[in-house]
């Protein structure tokens, strides 16, 4: 019993790590991308990836439910808006990242997400993150 439970978590951690270099690697290309945001190396996209799957863990939740109102009035556009406000706060927290402002937080925090999907889950359905 114990053995089946160690591959669990070995294979939750292992999808963990992949996860967080996709976003790394997503973050860093799209630094080399769009003029408003700047990312000085590849470790820097590391721990970028890292404090923004903390804050989404963290900080993401509770700003959902103080703004429920609006987001529900908003169909969940207002969703968006939280997004680029945790990217502007990862960029606070980081040295080594830069974020022109809230609309290159908004295309950033978009981009990001649609691609790292993407990429997540065309590697899930080759089977190699489960």
């Amino acid at each position: 019993m114990q053995m089946g439970f160690d591959v669990v978590i070995k294979n939750f951690q292992m999808n963990f790590i992949l996860r967080l270099l996709i976003t790394a690697a997503v973050a860093y290309g799209l630094s080399k991308i769009l003029s408003g945001v700047t990312i000085d190396s590849f470790s820097t996209a590391i721990i970028f990836a890292i404090v923004l799957a903390i804050l989404n863990t963290i900080v993401k939740p509770l700003l959902i439910l103080l703004t429920l109102p609006i987001t529900i009035i908003t169909l969940g556009i207002f969703l968006f808006v939280i997004n680029a406000l945790v990217i502007l706060l990862a960029d606070n927290l980081i040295g080594g990242i830069n974020v022109e402002g809230f609309f290159w937080a908004l295309i950033f925090s978009l981009i990001l997400s649609v691609l790292s999907s993407l990429l997540i889950s065309m590697l899930d359905k080759e089977g190699n993150t489960k």
